[in-house]
């Protein structure tokens, strides 16, 4: 069974819904016959890259007083707190993660795609450093085991793993996805936004359940 996951490294939802999932996951008894793929999807890819506060360029964004937006901040911190998570408040920045993701699918073909997206996440989240500076990216491309020169190539060359990325962005639309995390299994079945770890549980079973039916 498949389950396609698209995500982007800027949602708290994804970073906390992630967890959730791969909690749901780690007690489904036929795990072993799952496969999971992650898939690119940009919330605001006209975003400038890397250079206004989390919380100003998101109210902005959605048309939030700053309050509104400080108080889903704080709502989301609570979310990932329970679920294991470090979550800062308020001292991001917003960018577009386009490059995150071309770095993303570059890591998929080196066996190191995940790893790379759970340091993300939690440096964005929980260490606040930037994401959308190239030395942050290399570093923490290294630090999962990825040859820094070939790092450096493709977050050189906009057009390394750009059409991955897209390819990515219009199968999301192509299946309706307006948000993310957006989860798709077996094409069949799909769950859009973040959901109790017993929605991700009864999700798989159903489409298990199924599948061995069909």
């Amino acid at each position: 069974m498949r389950v396609e996951i698209w995500t982007d490294i800027a949602c708290p939802w994804c970073y906390i819904g992630k967890a959730r999932f791969e909690r749901a996951l780690a007690a489904f008894e036929h795990r072993d016959h799952v496969e999971v793929v992650y898939r690119s999807f940009e919330l605001n890819p006209k975003a400038e890259n890397g250079t206004k506060p989390i919380i100003d360029a998101v109210a902005a964004q959605y048309g939030r007083t700053r309050e509104q937006q400080v108080a889903r901040e704080e709502h989301a911190a609570s979310q990932a707190r329970a679920e294991g998570l470090d979550f800062r408040v308020g001292g991001r920045l917003h960018g577009n993660t386009f490059d995150v993701h071309r770095l993303l699918h570059f890591a998929k073909t080196r066996g190191l795609q995940v790893e790379l997206m759970n340091l993300a996440f939690r440096v964005n989240f929980a260490d606040e450093r930037s994401i959308y500076d190239r030395e942050t990216l290399v570093d923490l491309s290294v630090a999962v085991g990825l040859d820094e020169a070939a790092v450096r190539e493709v977050l050189s060359s906009a057009d390394r793993y750009a059409e991955d990325v897209r390819a990515d962005e219009r199968q999301a639309a192509e299946l309706g996805a307006g948000g993310v995390p957006f989860f798709v299994l077996d094409r069949k079945y799909g769950m859009a936004g973040l959901q109790p770890v017993e929605l991700y549980t009864q999700v798989l079973e159903q489409a298990w359940q199924n599948r061995q039916t069909a």
